[in-house]
């Protein structure tokens, strides 16, 4: 069996954005206000398969601000380099 995730990033009715995260074994769906947020659920949701997530497949909603959808990429390219150090600290 496949873990696969869908990561949709949505804009809200007041123009934020937030991210809703479907479990697509199960149909689970978490909604996240930010990468912090989305980090920890998607831990939790990936616990249920002895942490192997096999695939996220992300989606991006018409209407979602470019601004928004970059500053997203930063915040994710930030918390992936915090996970490498942490890796790396744990390696040595």
């Amino acid at each position: 069996m496949s873990v696969i995730f869908e990561s949709r990033i949505k804009c809200n009715k007041t123009g934020g954005v937030y991210i809703e995260l479907k479990d697509l074994v199960d149909g689970r769906v978490e909604i996240c206000k930010d990468i912090e947020e989305y980090s920890t659920k998607i831990e939790k949701l990936g616990e249920d398969y002895g942490g192997q997530i096999d695939e996220v497949k992300w989606f991006v909603d018409e209407g979602v601000p470019q601004e928004e959808l970059n500053q997203i990429r930063m915040d994710m390219d930030k918390f992936k380099e915090e996970m490498d150090k942490a890796k790396a600290g744990v390696d040595k």
